[in-house]
């Protein structure tokens, strides 16, 4: 009798949660202002802490972050960002929810200028993907991310460096950074 075995995920192994993040979602192509917004949120929050704990309080922060929607969490106040000090189901450092606020008015900002985060965002997308075959074929940042981070930057946002911005990439599809002997490339996630 042969049995066959399924290949490690690149991450998440044995937490349901991190398992459907990883099979469903990373890596996938993110578009939209809100959806982009949360993202670019969630991978500043991450900062010096593991994923999944950001995954675990995502239903929180997208509660108290009024869903990303720019233009209501550009309407947060000195007032909010002490009420979201106090609140323990979300990662509560004063600067990642400044920032975040901070973001949303740099997003309206550049719809005031005729643009979009998705615009900007996606053209900092490498023209090929590059198989990775294990996870130190994996960069931390790389010429692509430098420039995100950088326009980013220079539109006024905040927290947001050339290891966050390839994390960001990452998550939002604009690299595929799945290992060659991940399921999710062979199709055999479930």
């Amino acid at each position: 009798m042969t049995t066959t075995t399924l290949a490690a995920r690149c991450f998440g192994d044995g937490d349901p949660l991190y398992e459907a993040y990883h099979d469903t979602e990373w890596g996938v192509p993110v578009h939209g202002e809100a959806e982009l917004l949360e993202r670019i949120a969630l991978e500043g929050f991450q900062s010096g802490l593991s994923w999944i704990t950001v995954l675990r309080k995502r239903p929180a922060f997208r509660e108290v972050f009024l869903d990303f929607e720019p233009e209501r969490v550009a309407a947060l106040d000195e007032d909010d960002v002490e009420r979201l000090l106090g609140d323990a189901r979300i990662i509560r450092n004063r600067q990642k929810i400044e920032a975040t606020i901070g973001n949303a008015r740099a997003v309206l900002a550049l719809h005031d200028g005729g643009r979009t985060l998705d615009e900007l965002f996606w053209s900092f997308a490498p023209p090929a993907r590059e198989l990775r075959l294990g996870a130190g074929d994996v960069p931390a940042s790389t010429p692509e991310s430098v420039a995100l981070a950088k326009a980013l930057k220079k539109e006024g946002f905040r927290f947001f460096g050339p290891t966050t911005a390839y994390a960001a990439m990452q998550a939002c599809g604009l690299v595929d950074d799945h290992l060659a002997t991940c399921p999710v490339v062979t199709g055999a996630a479930t």
